[in-house]
């Protein structure tokens, strides 16, 4: 039996392919991109698109470690319920679901498969309507945002940290890094069930994040922030122009809110007792 990765090449999947491996569990590396190689893994090429390849996959899996690409809400929602319906045909022993910062319901839908619904809430619902041991991973921001080019040229060349937040908004900021250590324990927990919010509490600043940098290259870094629309354009090569639209719009209307804090009792820090890295931290396993 082994623990199917999802995204196993890129950003999410493969520090969780990496954990894995490092814990002596065998892994098969999930990805669409043909050809791929990935180190100490059996590596299948699957995407999202086919619930029957999908089913294949996860048929007799220990774990399957699951997320959402980028792409525009239509291709999510439908993503989602591929997914659901091979986990349901195919009933692997344990699958690890993370919301890549979507919430539970972020629309104020049940999470039921309605118009209205998003596909993170879609995936929940049908993971909890399944049956099969599950559980969610649900961070909020990724450290690894900081590293995206119009981010870190602004930090080396400039000395200032630019991103799409209003200055002194609080976050919940986990790194890539803490989700596959929270979900290589999570495999193993089969006691926990249901939502883990993954991320700093209490939450931190733009400014934090900057001082954070200061201290890490000995030299003032300091907080910009920027309108989300202006920052994400630049990306949109990357990662297509709907989507890109639709995490500005998130951002914007994110930066309405009180904060974007994870709450104490549903932490991975209350119910895992595992405590993510602090952006100091992070910066020193990245080797920055």
């Amino acid at each position: 039996m082994t623990y199917m990765i999802h995204g196993a090449t890129g950003a999410q999947g493969a520090p969780v392919v990496a954990a894995l491996i490092a814990a002596g569990k065998p892994v098969t590396a999930l990805t669409s991109k043909a050809g791929a190689v990935v180190d100490g893994a059996r590596v299948l090429t699957v995407d999202y698109s086919s619930t029957a390849d999908l089913a294949d996959a996860y048929r007799g899996a220990e774990g399957v470690f699951v997320h959402l690409p980028v792409a525009p809400e239509e291709d999510r929602l439908a993503f989602a319920r591929n997914v659901v319906a091979a986990i349901r045909e195919a009933r692997p022993a344990r699958v690890v679901f993370s919301t890549s910062g979507g919430l539970i319901g972020t629309d104020g839908d049940s999470g039921q498969d309605t118009p209205a619904a998003n596909a993170v809430s879609v995936l929940a619902a049908g993971l909890a309507d399944s049956g099969v041991s599950h559980a969610v991973i649900e961070p909020r921001f990724y450290l690894e945002n900081l590293l995206l080019p119009n981010v870190i040229a602004g930090v080396r060349e400039e000395g200032v940290l630019r991103y799409s937040l209003p200055s002194g908004f609080r976050a919940s900021w986990a790194s890539h890094l803490d989700i596959a250590d929270i979900a290589t324990v999570m495999f193993d927990r089969t006691d926990v069930t249901g939502v883990v919010s993954v991320g700093q509490y209490p939450a931190v600043s733009g400014e934090d994040l900057a001082e954070a940098f200061s201290a890490r290259l000995g030299r003032p870094v300091a907080y910009e922030a920027t309108d989300p629309h202006a920052f994400f354009a630049p990306l949109a090569p990357m990662m297509g122009e709907q989507a890109a639209t639709d995490i500005a719009d998130m951002y914007q209307a994110l930066s309405t809110q009180p904060d974007h804090s994870i709450t104490a009792e549903r932490s991975a820090q209350k119910r895992l007792g595992l405590t993510p890295r602090t952006p100091s931290q992070w910066l020193a396993d990245i080797d920055l």
